[in-house]
């Protein structure tokens, strides 16, 4: 020891090695501190939150609120600044006569059939599709409106299918008024001749 200590004091320090203590495991009660009953709590609410989305998929609006109308359709209140999507990913916009982009989720208009601008069949069809699509422009800027739930929650491209109304009257029924849209039932038809 005498020789350490010296050579200590002429700066050399070496580390002084404790004696490891064993560690002991205390053996604690199998019950005590268990998982199982909140596990089994948050197993049924996960299975409830399933069941209810499979039998009711229209109960949650593009934000995750659960809202129902009498018909078991969800209902929420919509707003804001639509301009022309124009190839790009804005929260609210246009995309064609019966697509629009709203909060980040392309919707589906679901009770019409608009002409189309991207793929047109005629020069007619690409014309009547760039009127319908600033017509509904303009009815997405004209205040609050309703984004109406149906019965299948999307379309075979991922498109939520919604109905959007506003003062009771579908934005669909304007456009089909207005010679700018058809009634959707369910066949794609020529808007050419």
């Amino acid at each position: 020891m005498g020789k350490l200590f010296r050579l200590e004091r002429q700066g050399v320090r070496f580390k002084r090695q404790r004696e490891k203590k064993p560690k002991v495991r205390r053996q604690q009660s199998r019950l005590r501190g268990a998982p199982w009953p909140s596990l089994a709590v948050l197993v049924g609410v996960a299975g409830a939150l399933w069941f209810a989305a499979e039998v009711y998929p229209n109960l949650i609006d593009a934000n995750g609120a659960w809202v129902a109308n009498g018909n078991g359709a969800f209902v929420t209140d919509g707003h804001g600044v639509f301009v022309l999507c124009a190839g790009t990913r804005l929260a609210n916009c246009v995309i064609d006569g019966d697509t629009i982009r709203y909060d980040g989720e392309k919707i589906r208009l679901a009770d019409i059939d608009a002409p189309e601008v991207f793929s047109p069949r005629c020069a007619s069809e690409a014309a009547r599709g760039e009127r319908a699509t600033r017509r509904l422009l303009e009815l997405m800027n004209q205040g609050p409106f309703q984004v109406l739930g149906g019965r299948r929650d999307e379309d075979r491209y991922g498109r939520k299918l919604r109905t959007i109304e506003r003062g009771g009257r579908s934005v669909g029924d304007v456009l089909i008024a207005e010679g700018l849209a058809r009634p959707w039932d369910g066949a794609r038809r020529s808007w050419c001749g």
